[in-house]
């Protein structure tokens, strides 16, 4: 999968849109269940591409580096919950992977990294606070490329130090 990007995160600082999306076993799953802690969004473009299942495999090798954070990992890709399923349990997936399916791509066009001529979501990271605010974005500048991972724990460790809003 190639491709240069073709969107702009949204600014940081800015409330992160909310969602309820359903998990791969159908489970309705929204943003606000986990406010008081941080949460990481990966958009991936498809399951089952080659980048794809590299980066989730990555993160979900280093879960306890996210676990020791006390962060959430959603995966939110436009691919049916069905093919979720399947794809977390081939390649042994724990956190939830999330369906932007109907309608197609909503969630990622809230968050500016759907690309309306592939159909599908930018390579892209939010990392929402506890408080629901984006402290850190990220948009691959290629679909085939792996953010840096430390890079992403960093900015988990900047979201974890900083004093919670009074």
């Amino acid at each position: 999968m190639e491709g240069a990007a073709v969107s702009q995160p949204l600014p940081l600082g800015s409330p992160a849109p909310e969602f309820v999306l359903p998990d791969a076993s159908g489970q309705p799953v929204a943003l606000t269940a986990f406010r008081g802690q941080p949460v990481v969004l990966v958009f991936s473009p498809l399951d089952w591409s080659p980048g794809c299942s590299q980066q989730l495999d990555l993160y979900q090798q280093e879960i306890d580096a996210f676990t020791r954070r006390g962060a959430q990992l959603l995966g939110i890709s436009v691919d049916s919950l069905y093919s979720h399923g399947a794809w977390a349990a081939v390649r042994g997936l724990t956190f939830p992977l999330l369906a932007d399916f109907n309608p197609k791509g909503e969630v990622a066009r809230r968050y500016n990294v759907y690309r309306e001529e592939d159909g599908f979501a930018e390579r892209a990271l939010y990392v929402v606070d506890a408080e629901g605010i984006i402290r850190y974005h990220h948009v691959s500048p290629f679909l085939h490329h792996v953010p840096d991972i430390y890079e992403l724990l960093a900015a988990l460790d900047e979201v974890t130090a900083r004093p919670a809003a009074a």
